[in-house]
């Protein structure tokens, strides 16, 4: 499918059972809700998705089975988030085999790569699969910065068209569409930066609390684009403390824990993660508490 590198794509919870299988149910259901908001396309397997939890057969499951589910209505991307150059190239080709379309794909996993060496981990899957790949940058988390210099040698490949934007410095917004004009889109990636991101010429937004609130993301997206930024800038004041379970070691729990008060989700997340409980536990459910009770009526934002 082709598609543009644009709007709100929220990087999906995987849903489980009491059993600790997938929930394709519960999942079609957030999935379904996401549609109705009006995202742009679906990211499955990130670190929202417990994506070093998951068997390779499970990814293809979820890939499949959200494929089949939104047809051409929207692109479904698989993130690419492996140890070794093999691993990467045959998880990209199964992802293309399943029906994805496009790859969300981080550095190597682990193993902190040099420049040299991270460049040519992207270039082997982007010369080994017909899909456009969205380049994961997030030295905060993961320990490796992909560089203005290292998108230069990334580039030359043309299926590497997009950068997930998590260095959580807004400039670098700025310095890639200068350097770069519009032959790298950028999809901002940290949730307590995306309006700004929008702002200073983001293309888009992964977003995480999207999870639970995807209405209110999408009307923030859409308001901004409309030149509407007061209305964007009050509706994203109130989403703040939510968006801020975002960037927290516990964001799985945290979004989950939203979902189940939006009746979009449930709590049960795979060991090593366990669900939130005592004083933790508390302190996200008066957040999500507070901003229920404050929660905003939203204008026709699909019809700006």
């Amino acid at each position: 499918m082709e598609f543009e590198w644009k709007g709100v794509m929220p990087a999906v919870t995987t849903k489980f059972s009491s059993n600790d299988r997938l929930d394709l149910d519960l999942f079609k259901h957030n999935i379904e809700a996401q549609l109705e908001a009006g995202v742009h396309g679906i990211v499955l397997g990130g670190t929202l998705g417990e994506a070093s939890t998951l068997e390779d057969s499970e990814k293809r499951t979820l890939t499949k089975t959200t494929v089949e589910l939104l047809g051409d209505k929207v692109p479904v991307l698989m993130n690419i988030a492996e140890q070794s150059t093999s691993r990467a190239v045959e998880a990209s080709q199964k992802a293309e085999e399943d029906g994805a379309s496009g790859l969300m794909m981080l550095p190597p996993m682990r193993y902190k790569a040099d420049d040299r060496e991270t460049v040519e981990y992207f270039k082997a899957v982007a010369t080994s699969s017909s899909l456009p790949i969205m380049v994961y940058n997030n030295p905060v988390d993961y320990g490796i910065e992909v560089t203005l210099a290292m998108f230069e040698e990334l580039l030359e490949c043309n299926t590497i068209q997009a950068v997930k934007e998590s260095t959580r410095d807004i400039s670098n917004v700025t310095r890639i569409r200068s350097q770069f004009g519009d032959r790298l889109k950028i999809m901002c990636g940290v949730d307590t930066l995306a309006l700004e991101s929008l702002i200073m010429g983001a293309d888009g937004w992964i977003a995480g609390l999207v999870c639970a609130f995807p209405a209110e993301t999408v009307a923030i997206y859409e308001l901004q684009k409309a030149g509407l930024i007061e209305e964007a800038r009050a509706l994203y004041r109130w989403f703040m403390p939510l968006l801020e379970l975002d960037i927290n070691a516990k964001l799985v729990q945290n979004i989950k824990l939203a979902e189940v008060a939006t009746g979009l989700g449930s709590e049960k997340v795979r060991p090593p993660r366990l669900p939130l409980t005592g004083i933790e536990r508390e302190r996200v459910l008066e957040i999500i508490d507070a901003s229920l009770a404050h929660r905003p009526e939203l204008p026709d934002y699909k019809n700006l």
